[in-house]
């Protein structure tokens, strides 16, 4: 299975900035899928997670409220709508799959990351103040 995320930009402070994770391979496309972001110096950051129904959400506290995790018609495609940006938000935006459709997103999101299956490439959103 591969992802590529994409979809990061340059934003101002309280914009607003959507990126998208795509899934291709593999054969029955029902992977949870999770968000991480990573700023220089910090360690990564758990962001949001979802089912693979889309059933299921669940937010990192930084970001809860502000960020909405959600799939598209084609179940393979995972979006990150990303309002009220703040400086604190700029990262590069990973997104990961799980090769296990009955995780939760909640199961997601306490599980170490290392334990997810599939990543892709970091997608860099720059929020100015």
């Amino acid at each position: 299975v591969q992802l590529q995320a994409f979809g990061g930009g340059l934003v101002q402070a309280g914009g607003f900035l959507r990126v998208s994770c795509a899934a291709s391979g593999g054969t029955s496309g029902r992977y949870p899928t999770a968000w991480f972001r990573r700023a220089p110096g910090k360690e990564p950051e758990f962001v949001a997670a979802i089912s693979w129904s889309g059933a299921s959400t669940s937010y990192g506290a930084s970001v809860n409220r502000r960020f909405t995790i959600s799939r598209g018609n084609d179940v393979r495609v995972v979006y990150l709508q990303m309002n009220n940006l703040k400086p604190d938000d700029t990262a590069a935006y990973y997104c990961a799959a799980l090769n296990a459709p009955g995780t939760t997103a909640q199961g997601m999101a306490n599980m170490p990351s290392t334990d997810l299956d599939y990543w892709g490439q970091g997608t860099l959103v720059t929020v100015s103040s």
